[in-house]
């Protein structure tokens, strides 16, 4: 008589039907091709709508609120009011020289950060001695905010773009250096003992095992340094504003606040939220999408 299973009451070559049938499911579930991109349609309705519709909202109570009169004109103005702020920088041909002032900084400064919080993160996760000492700076940097700095960055530097650069670096360095210490703290550490077996120590244990294993937390650390890049150099553009560095939208909204330009204001707060937003769609949330989805961690899109 063959034998029974003794968890699940079947005869042993029912349960290896079972376990084999399950197998061939799972194999199915990774070798099956995959799903068609969604038609434009569905693109449009599931992820362009949304936000216009959103916007649509908002611009409809502002209306709405400036109709109602809730508060002098020239503390909350019409929202043509802003329109013809754009369109006459527009007109003027500064718009995209203003934006592309802040945001050229703003690349250059990331990237710098990038370069020195990569390998800061590494040196942090990896050796003792070095988080004990400078793992606590790090975590209290983060938290502080960066419009601190820019009083010591003009006195150091002076009002030039050194002190701009300089306090993107103190706002972004620690977020990128901590994503990748949260994410290398994440690996598990067979992997580390499956590179050493092959070999891969030192440089290239970091370069084919932790960064790409860490990959998930790093770019988490990489989206939070361009947030922390771009907080940071608006705050140093509203401070220290010179024209010898150029108009951008941190001086741009400066000076409206001066002028007691409230249309230029709102203007300028809408131009930096914009780029902020618009950089994070474009390269950001992708590559996290793309990252979680390549680790099964995600539904693809």
């Amino acid at each position: 008589m063959a034998g029974t299973d003794t968890v699940s009451g079947k005869t042993r070559p029912e349960a290896r039907s079972d376990l084999a049938g399950l197998e061939a499911g799972l194999d199915a579930l990774e070798t099956a091709a995959p799903r068609a991109r969604s038609p434009w349609r569905e693109t449009l309705l599931r992820k362009t709508l949304p936000p216009l519709v959103a916007a649509a909202l908002v611009l409809a109570v502002w209306k709405l609120l400036v109709l109602a009169g809730v508060t002098d004109t020239y503390k909350l103005p019409d929202p043509s009011a802003v329109w013809a702020s754009l369109r006459r920088l527009w007109l003027e041909g500064t718009l995209l020289g203003i934006v592309w002032t802040s945001v050229s900084r703003g690349l250059l400064g990331f990237f710098a950060a990038l370069a020195i919080g990569t390998p800061l993160g590494l040196l942090v996760a990896r050796v003792p001695l070095v988080r004990a000492a400078i793992g606590p700076v790090l975590s209290g940097l983060q938290s502080l905010p960066s419009v601190a700095w820019v009083p010591a960055a003009v006195i150091w530097l002076g009002i030039t773009d050194a002190a701009m650069y300089a306090v993107i670096l103190l706002g972004a360095v620690p977020s990128i250096a901590n994503g990748l210490v949260a994410g290398i703290d994440q690996v598990p550490p067979l992997y580390l003992r499956a590179g050493r077996t092959m070999g891969a120590t030192g440089v290239r244990g970091a370069r084919f095992v932790l960064l790409p294993a860490a990959l998930p937390g790093y770019v988490a650390g990489l989206k939070q340094g361009w947030a922390f890049s771009w907080r940071s150099l608006m705050a140093a553009e509203l401070i220290a504003s010179s024209p010898d560095l150029g108009l951008g939208l941190g001086q741009f909204l400066e000076n409206a606040r001066t002028d007691s330009d409230m249309p230029g204001v709102l203007l300028g707060i809408l131009l930096i939220l914009f780029v902020g937003i618009a950089v994070d769609l474009a390269v950001f949330s992708p590559l996290e999408r793309r990252v979680l989805r390549t680790r099964g961690l995600a539904a693809a899109r």
